[in-house]
């Protein structure tokens, strides 16, 4: 796959809706762009994909701010009155919420939809088309229908993944970037990203369970009930003890951890020999996919490069080094956090219909490039980067070694914050962050 051949022409039909607001008076309109699925075929099949236009009152003139999504898989986001970073940044520019192509209002993958691109091996080869050259791809389209010159964009987890594809392929289209908790290790196999991550959730619930000691018992009692129990969570799946540890995602961020010693502290509200209907409601609505099967089904793709080995669920195959995390040689694992497992589809019955494709990808060869190094290492786009010094989900270290193979980009170090940081202060986050790109000639910092 050529990755310039769209380079400065639009190739793309923007419609778009007309403007209303938001209770807070914020303008908003909403943008669809048809796209060729496949950029070496334009004339082939087309696809929709979805952006929304936030505009602070007044501010239509204001140049454009590009959001880029964390995930694989996830919308962009869907703001009320606008706070946070989005309030921040709307006083100087028009923010564009970008839904990734396959997420939200853009042509959707669903456990239903897919099915219908044929056997197993042709929905690999559809959702080959998915990932971040073609987000970015899609992107610039959008920036060429809407009439913009080179744009600021921030990129939060995933989107920071996005932001380099967009570094490597289309650095005409970008005036400055900022990424937030997604500096992707750039080279390398997804071994050692899960080797990482398995490290860092090891200190991550060695310090929740420091903090609430009481918490471990009940954690204790869950596992126990997880493999003697016959309890089915809401949708009707079994309750199984690597579904319950899929609770780490809580530990990913500040925001939100404190709900686990809540949820765990509720398990037992009938009685220690059955899981509460609250707990277990609550805990699905965390680890099923339902509406988000991209996230589980592409999750190892995005570290998937070209002329390496298979991905071949290497989060699974890293779980043979790090066994507190295993229930099969633990008593009771500890709880893991953004790893993907075979049986994911085999248990979720929303990803059911997806197990044969998930399979399909994890012995997939042959990917076309994420990065272009060589054009990283002459960049001249004004780049920041927060990185969260104990981040369980984009390892800091591997965070500062990309780092390193990127001309001119500036990195922010901080222990102040986790994966979650844009959610916890996104106003603070933006500004330093912009302040970086506006003045490029400042070093690196820690704190």
């Amino acid at each position: 796959m050529s990755t310039g051949s769209t380079s400065n022409v639009l190739i793309s039909t923007l419609r778009s809706g007309t403007a209303s607001r938001l209770f807070d008076g914020t303008v908003i309109r909403d943008h669809f762009l048809e796209v060729p699925l496949d950029y070496d075929q334009p004339q082939g099949r087309r696809i929709t994909v979805f952006a929304r236009e936030y505009t602070a009152d007044g501010g239509g003139s204001r140049p454009w701010l590009l959001y880029l999504q964390g995930g694989p898989g996830g919308k962009g986001v869907r703001s009320g009155p606008l706070s946070g970073w989005m309030a921040e940044a709307s006083s100087e520019f028009r923010i564009l919420m970008l839904d990734q192509r396959g997420t939200g209002r853009s042509t959707p993958i669903t456990r239903t939809s897919l099915p219908r691109e044929g056997d197993g091996g042709q929905q690999a080869d559809y959702l080959s088309h998915f990932r971040a050259p073609n987000i970015v791809r899609d992107a610039e389209q959008f920036r060429l229908a809407l009439g913009s010159g080179p744009w600021t964009t921030l990129g939060q987890s995933y989107g920071g993944f996005c932001t380099l594809s967009y570094l490597s392929f289309h650095p005409e289209g970008l005036r400055a970037s900022m990424i937030t908790g997604g500096l992707s290790p750039i080279t390398g196999p997804a071994d050692r990203v899960y080797q990482a991550t398995y490290r860092r959730m090891r200190a991550r619930n060695r310090e929740f369970f420091e903090r609430y000691p009481e918490d471990w018992p009940f954690w204790e009692r869950i596992v126990r009930l997880g493999r003697h129990s016959e309890q089915r969570f809401p949708d009707g799946s079994p309750v199984t003890v690597g579904r319950l540890q899929m609770l780490g995602m809580y530990l990913g961020g500040n925001t939100r951890i404190d709900q686990l010693h809540y949820l765990l502290q509720e398990a037992f509200v009938e009685g220690d020999d059955r899981l509460s209907d609250a707990f277990l409601e609550q805990a699905h609505g965390l680890i099923g996919h339902l509406s988000r099967p991209l996230y589980m089904v592409m999750h190892e793709s995005i570290y998937a490069q070209p002329g390496a080995e298979p991905t071949d669920w290497a989060a699974h195959r890293v779980l043979a080094d790090h066994p507190d995390f295993d229930p099969e040689r633990s008593r009771t694992p500890l709880l893991t956090g953004e790893m993907v497992f075979p049986w994911y589809a085999e248990l979720d019955p929303g990803l059911q219909p997806l197990a044969d494709v998930a399979e399909h990808l994890a012995q997939r060869i042959g990917w076309e490039p994420l990065y272009d190094l060589d054009q990283l290492a002459v960049n001249t786009v004004p780049v920041a980067a927060a990185v969260y010094r104990d981040d369980v989900y984009v390892d800091a270290e591997l965070s500062v070694e990309t780092a390193a193979r990127v001309a001119g980009l500036q990195v922010w170090q901080t222990a102040a914050h986790h994966h979650d940081g844009l959610a916890e202060d996104g106003a603070g986050i933006f500004r330093r962050l912009y302040d970086m790109v506006s003045s490029p000639s400042a070093s690196s910092s820690e704190e």
